[in-house]
């Protein structure tokens, strides 16, 4: 089975095949439960809901700590359910590593700090990159960004300073988002 790196943690993806609903309830609560391990309670956390966990969607959550917004999402699995393991698999090895001391509060905080409008930003920077919204490919994301910021490069005939500026951004939102 393949592994994935999400935040230098290597996590085997699940792939689903039932109880689909009743999965996505108990990585919720999972979710929940290790946030509550660093003092969240259930009123603190947003967690995204999906109809039916079987859909082709984004899982998401989102929770203030210390005054930041933190959010992290996942996208690349098939279904929601799938989706929000991925999420509870992240957010779990980041609090273990936060109470074991293998991070700081302010490591953890960066890591899932975000700008609450966080999905939009990402909508605008795949415009912004000429990508379609449901691109995750890393690779193709970065070609097309060294492509964009060698033309808009201000050390170029016809750069643009504030072009270049803007594709760096576009694909730092993104790289912050897939890896």
């Amino acid at each position: 089975m393949t592994t994935i790196t999400i935040k230098g943690h290597q996590i085997i993806p699940l792939i689903i095949r039932d109880s689909y609903d009743r999965r996505a309830v108990q990585y919720k609560n999972n979710i929940i439960e290790a946030l509550g391990k660093i003092g969240l309670t259930e009123d603190d956390i947003d967690i995204k809901h999906e109809v039916s966990a079987f859909r082709s969607a984004p899982a998401s959550v989102s929770w203030y700590l210390d005054g930041q917004h933190l959010y992290y999402s996942y996208k690349i699995s098939k279904k929601y359910v799938e989706n929000l393991y991925i999420v509870f698999k992240v957010i779990d090895l980041e609090v273990k590593a936060l109470l074991a001391g293998q991070k700081t509060p302010a490591e953890f905080i960066s890591a899932f700090s975000e700008r609450p409008d966080v999905e939009e930003k990402r909508k605008e920077a795949r415009a912004i990159l000429g990508v379609e919204q449901n691109v995750i490919d890393i690779d193709v994301i970065t070609a097309k960004y060294k492509s964009l910021a060698k033309r808009n490069h201000p050390d170029m005939p016809g750069g643009d300073t504030e072009r270049f500026k803007e594709i760096n951004s576009a694909h730092q939102i993104l790289k912050r988002e897939l890896l």
